[in-house]
């Protein structure tokens, strides 16, 4: 008997580490996924690139586009070659080759979302990778905490870098441009989802920033899919010090008040107070669902096939 699951439309949306962790489980189940990345990096290859020829910041799409390459000798040959990084002290120096071949394709073809396309079909992936707005963004955090004097003063930090590295308390984080256009097929991959996968992630820099897209926040809002929320496995961050997993709850709810969710996936390692998590799910509509997720031997790490395990609990 045909698995369902497998000819599912299902899209994951997020950046960096915790997406390619959700798209390696996913590509174990399904065949058809989406991945809706984060486009706020300032930082490294992706900073330097974005500010030399006012492109998108390449790296958490090339991320995603590796986590998604055929496991066959030719997907994996490219898929370490795109993630290959220069060393030394030469003007490629910290570059990934991959942030330049996808750079290149943008030159070529005036169209972001064709060069991404043609990367895929390179690694042979299993999926689509789509940008979620159209233009770079800049990502504005007001903080608490920065003066010693007067903690509850509130500071704003700039650029995703900055951000992920404050020792401050995120209180809350804003978009430059503040109604950015989404990628039309972005939103068109939301609207015709079976299931929608929200994080892992880093919190306010790449699941929350999702939220922060007028259109692409409405669409999560009225799809028709059954929408699942992964949360990270380490709940005290730079960005979230201090956070439960209740706490990562409440800040989602407070930035989508309108947005439902069907499940909500947590490793029993994170949940200090199993109850007060039951209820600030049942904020946004959804049943908890607590299973093993971490790697043996890397506890803070996702393991892709009890993640590939639990998704497939929930989405079948």
């Amino acid at each position: 008997m045909a698995d369902p699951l497998r000819s599912a439309d299902v899209v994951a949306l997020g950046g960096g580490h915790g997406l390619a962790a959700s798209l390696s489980a996913l590509r174990l189940v399904c065949e058809r996924v989406t991945a809706i990345v984060t486009v706020a990096d300032n930082g490294g290859s992706s900073g330097r690139l974005r500010e030399d020829f006012d492109v998108l910041p390449p790296g958490d799409l090339r991320m995603a586009l590796t986590a998604l390459c055929d496991d066959g000798e030719w997907g994996q040959t490219w898929s370490d070659v795109l993630q290959h990084r220069f060393t030394g002290d030469g003007h490629l120096a910290g570059h990934a080759l991959g942030n330049l071949l996808i750079v290149a394709l943008w030159q070529l073809h005036e169209d972001p979302v064709t060069g991404l396309d043609l990367v895929g079909r390179l690694l042979s992936a299993r999926g689509r990778v789509l940008p979620m707005a159209a233009v770079p963004l800049e990502l504005v955090a007001e903080v608490s905490g920065l003066d010693a004097t007067d903690p509850a003063r509130l500071e704003t930090v700039r650029g995703q870098v900055a951000i992920a590295r404050t020792t401050g308390l995120v209180e809350s984080i804003a978009l430059v441009p503040d109604n950015p256009p989404a990628r039309p097929e972005s939103v068109a991959a939301v609207d015709a989802a079976d299931h929608i996968i929200l994080g892992p992630g880093s919190w306010y820099t790449s699941v929350l920033t999702h939220l922060l897209v007028p259109q692409l926040r409405e669409a999560l809002v009225h799809a028709r899919a059954r929408k699942v929320l992964t949360l990270n496995l380490e709940m005290h961050t730079a960005e979230t010090r201090g956070f439960s997993a209740t706490r990562h709850i409440e800040t989602l709810h407070e930035t989508a008040p309108d947005l439902t969710v069907d499940a909500v996936l947590a490793d029993p390692q994170t949940i200090d107070d199993r109850d007060r998590l039951t209820r600030a799910c049942g904020s946004l509509g959804a049943e908890l669902v607590v299973a093993p997720l971490s790697r043996l031997d890397h506890p803070g790490q996702h393991d892709a096939l009890r993640l590939a395990a639990a998704y497939r609990d929930i989405l079948s």
